[in-house]
């Protein structure tokens, strides 16, 4: 027959057992979690160089397409000035348009 003694330091090793499970437990999730923040640190920073250079060939672009249309304006004035006055009337049209629309359409 098993002691009560015998029975308290069984009892006493598998609470000891279970402590250093939870213990290793514990610091493998925080290893783990560490490494999966350094992870999303790392992709964050890929993203935001990504975006930069995304923004900068945009800029870029822009400038480009800037200095185009300038060039165009100085070689062609009156093609320019004709085709402003077209896009301006188009724009106006498309306008009048949808307000008689809205207006016949309320009720």
């Amino acid at each position: 027959m098993t002691s009560t003694r015998s029975i308290r330091t069984e009892a006493g090793a598998y609470a000891d057992d279970a402590r250093t499970l939870a213990s290793q437990a514990l610091d493998s999730t925080r290893e783990y979690a560490n490494e999966a923040f350094d992870r999303a640190g790392a992709r964050l920073r890929d993203l935001r160089t990504g975006v930069k250079d995304i923004a900068s060939r945009g800029a870029g672009s822009v400038n480009e397409y800037t200095r185009a249309t300038t060039r165009y304006i100085a070689d062609e004035p009156v093609k320019s000035a004709l085709i402003a006055a077209a896009v301006g009337a188009a724009v106006a049209g498309i306008v009048i348009a949808m307000r008689r629309y809205n207006s016949t359409n309320r009720y």
